[in-house]
């Protein structure tokens, strides 16, 4: 999604930044978000870095509201006003154009490889394994191989086995 987003910026408003939103920010960790803002904005650097040629990009962090009638008004304190609005997601696409910001929609590549709770289920089944590659062989079939390295180089997996809903850790 980062990259389709910075394709179409270069082609049609290269005087535009790339900011990229993380949501959230104000959730205590669980497997539904499993690391901090910091650690999430680690991760995108490390894709970013790895890619090459995002120099410029800006990351931000935003905290939930559940309010989204309000939520673009909330947002803008953060990434800005008025801009164009890159997504997948219909519901954040109708609050932006009510809003009044112009709107790109994307699909999703992948989708069914890439959905967040499968990636986040087979990283805590991985939290436990003491063996890299294994890690690697297994994460890179979802995560980009910067952030798998990241995650290994930081320990990031480590505690989501013990972030389940009671029971028995992971592994």
């Amino acid at each position: 999604m980062i990259s389709a987003a910075e394709g179409w910026r270069l082609s049609n408003a290269p005087e535009l930044p790339l900011v990229i939103a993380i949501g959230s920010s104000n959730r205590p960790e669980s497997m539904e978000n499993p690391w901090s803002t910091e650690e999430r904005e680690e991760m995108l650097r490390a894709w970013l870095d790895d890619k090459g040629g995002y120099e410029h990009v800006r990351i931000v962090a935003i905290p939930d509201i559940e309010d989204p009638p309000n939520w673009v008004a909330h947002a803008e304190k953060y990434h800005g006003f008025a801009g164009i609005f890159f997504t997948s997601d219909l519901p954040s696409a109708g609050l932006y154009e009510t809003a009044g910001w112009q709107v790109v929609m994307t699909s999703l590549e992948q989708r069914e490889r890439f959905e967040g709770w499968r990636v986040r289920a087979t990283a805590q089944m991985m939290s436990t394994i003491d063996d890299d590659e294994a890690v690697r062989a297994v994460l890179s079939h979802a995560v980009p191989t910067a952030v798998v390295e990241h995650l290994i180089e930081t320990q990031g997996l480590r505690r989501l086995a013990f972030l389940g809903e009671g029971g028995e850790p992971v592994g």
